[in-house]
């Protein structure tokens, strides 16, 4: 049985946006906490490909990549992920074989189904591209190839990428790339920190088909986990006012740029808009030391999981850092 202190513990930014700051300051303070994990110990740093979103600066995601792998050493840097319907993928295929040339073993390809956006967004992205969901497996198939050794019948090769076998994880927030991932033999992530409803399913289906191959010759899972830690329950609770502000924002297609915390939340949202809110954030661990930690371990009792990648989107850039912080203290033990 594997505990909390046996696994690799990473982070997804959102690269969280505020308007009195805007995009440009979101970057930088993205890089601040990669560098701050860096240092925490954590295993990787992960952005994601969001798009038509003003509270979330991390749409140009392997531009992004670079920047962050240049302002640090050592911790791994990834997407989490690239939409890859919105892309070709030998593009992909030379974008991050060019980021692993640059930064060798320190690079994740994390990709998804999903257009991270809105369908008036992905058609402005993709044009005259006729990729959608549909085609995500021979996507991936293809993607694999480029990232891999040349063939002797290859026409098309991607330079950079050619050879260097950057890790590609599938991601999900069904049971389709759970399901995908397990017969491909790749890493599977699950996006537990915004769709919680069926990560224990999709984890059994992945276990369930998974096929040992050349990339993995066992099942790897890591699940994403919201997080709000801070010296006691009460500021917790305080700053995770701001993520549920975020989340309502979200439910209502309102603004998603960050917002103060508040005092309470009753007259912001409905009934129903709480309990939306709530399973949204079905897998949160918002509290103190203690409390964080006795959620976790109740989580890897019942996952045991390889690896948790942690969001946190505080209005403070300095309650960031010390959310982090205060939870490598205690994956540490």
């Amino acid at each position: 049985m594997k505990s909390l202190n046996d696994i690799k513990y990473s982070a997804l930014d959102l690269v969280p946006v505020r308007k009195e700051t805007g995009p440009a300051q979101a970057l930088r303070n993205s890089l601040d906490l990669a560098q701050h994990l860096e240092r925490y110990g954590y295993n990787r740093f992960w952005v994601a490909e969001h798009h038509n979103m003003d509270g979330i600066a991390s749409s140009a995601t392997s531009v992004l990549l670079g920047y962050l792998a240049g302002g640090t050493s050592t911790i791994r840097v990834g997407s989490g992920g690239v939409m890859l319907p919105n892309h070709a993928p030998l593009v992909i295929a030379e974008q991050f074989g060019t980021l692993e040339s640059l930064y060798p073993g320190r690079i994740d390809l994390g990709l998804g189904r999903a257009p991270g956006s809105d369908q008036l967004t992905a058609r402005a992205l993709r044009r005259e591209r006729s990729g959608s969901s549909d085609d995500f497996p021979q996507d991936v198939e293809e993607l694999l190839a480029y990232l891999g050794e040349r063939t002797p019948q290859q026409r098309v090769v991607a330079v950079p990428g050619m050879g260097t076998k950057v890790p590609v994880w599938l991601l999900g927030s069904s049971l389709f790339s759970a399901q995908l991932a397990g017969m491909q033999g790749l890493p599977y992530a699950f996006a537990s920190h915004f769709a919680p409803r069926m990560m224990h399913e999709a984890v059994r289906v992945y276990r369930d088909h998974f096929t040992p191959s050349a990339y993995l010759d066992k099942p790897y899972v890591m699940l994403g986990v919201p997080l709000v830690a801070a010296d006691t329950d009460e500021q917790a609770e305080y700053l995770a006012t701001s993520v549920y502000q975020r989340i309502l924002n979200l439910i209502r297609g309102q603004t998603l740029l960050l917002q103060p915390p508040v005092d309470t939340m009753q007259g912001l949202w409905l009934p129903h808009e709480r309990e939306a809110v709530g399973s949204f954030l079905g897998m949160a661990v918002i509290g103190g030391p203690a409390k964080i930690r006795a959620r976790l371990d109740v989580l890897m009792e019942q996952t045991q999981v390889d690896e948790l990648i942690f969001t946190c989107d505080l209005y403070e850039h300095a309650d960031r850092l010390r959310s982090y912080e205060l939870l490598a203290q205690l994956m540490r033990g």
